[in-house]
């Protein structure tokens, strides 16, 4: 699940209004009353199995743009991870950015949406060595144990704050990034996702902004 943009091509500046305000409404149920998912997954998962069709092209997700703020967020891990989990990676590129930055790590990406998650198994040939896999997963419910990741990528998505705390090892990262920044309609203000982390026992590394993206780093203290 990842929702940089509507069905309507994305523009830099963000999606339309209407399409972001929907967004922020289902992002601050995720943070702030998260009990109500189940309520919502099943029209969330319809919605984005409808979009994955054409998904890349209409979003450029592969561009630098839609990156860029990942590409800062992994300057401030300061240790390689030797297993990443991409929570939302829809098609898989922010897994495969991943890949290739931690070339001796384990990627694992998953999203709720099984056609996303198809388009995202397409592209495992680009990762020769098999270090990526990808498979369809609830974020509210990961299917690993815990402790099991060093690192936690969202890119354009909503924090389900207690199973990312649940799955991050002490010491581990977790990246959140927001590819068209406060216009994005996934996007959680610094102030919340410090809160929300806080409570799972992570605290703040660095925070910033790169063109229109915003990224957000923290770590999982003893």
């Amino acid at each position: 699940m990842n929702a940089e943009a509507p069905i309507e091509p994305e523009e830099r500046t963000g999606p339309p209004t209407r399409i972001r305000l929907i967004g922020r409404a289902l992002n601050s149920t995720v943070a702030h009353a998260p009990w109500l998912w189940p309520v919502l997954r099943a029209p969330m998962r319809s919605y984005f199995d409808r979009l994955a069709p054409g998904w890349d092209e209409r979003t450029d997700a592969p561009g630098p743009a839609h990156l860029a703020p990942l590409a800062v967020a992994v300057t401030k891990v300061d240790r390689r991870p030797e297993r990443a989990l991409d929570i939302g990676t829809g098609t898989g590129v922010a897994a495969l950015f991943l890949a290739r930055e931690y070339p001796r790590a384990s990627i694992r990406g998953v999203d709720v949406s099984e056609e996303m998650i198809k388009l995202a198994q397409g592209k495992v040939g680009l990762d020769p060595e098999g270090r990526v896999a990808f498979r369809v997963a609830d974020a509210s419910a990961l299917p690993f144990p815990d402790g099991h990741f060093d690192l936690v990528n969202l890119l354009n998505m909503p924090p389900f704050f207690a199973e990312i705390g649940r799955v991050l090892r002490h010491d581990g990262h977790v990246i959140v990034a927001a590819s068209s920044g406060e216009r994005t309609p996934f996007y959680t203000p610094d102030s919340v996702l410090e809160r929300g982390f806080r409570k799972q026992g992570l605290e703040r590394v660095a925070a910033g902004r790169i063109g229109s993206g915003s990224w957000f780093v923290a770590r999982k203290v003893g």
